[in-house]
């Protein structure tokens, strides 16, 4: 199990990697983790990275199973985490700790 911190703006954004699920939480919300099926996406988003589901009534639903796709065609945790950091990253979300296993956390460059 892998968990990374994040900042965005004021809050403290959690994701847990446990195996191929990865749960999703932020300060904001009493840090309570929900996978990403069960979490509010914003359409706007969603659409400026998947340019092909404008139009799609199903926009979230396809969004998520591709998000699921690319996280289980990763090879191990360490890979899924590098690429949620990378993909959070370009979305203003400032990396700051991963740890591993319940080891020291270590500060993420």
């Amino acid at each position: 199990m892998i968990e990374l911190m994040f900042n965005f703006g004021m809050d403290v954004v959690f994701v847990r990697i446990d195996g191929v699920n990865v749960y999703f939480g932020n300060s904001g919300q009493g840090a309570v983790v929900a996978q990403i099926g069960n979490m509010k996406l914003d359409k706007a988003g969603t659409i400026r990275e998947f340019p092909d589901l404008a139009a799609d009534p199903e926009w979230k639903e396809k969004a998520i199973a591709r998000f699921k796709h690319k996280i289980i065609s990763l090879p191990n945790e360490k890979e899924r985490s590098n690429y949620i950091i990378q993909d959070l990253r370009k979305h203003g979300y400032v990396p700051k700790l991963r740890q591993q296993k319940g080891f020291r956390p270590e500060v993420i460059h």
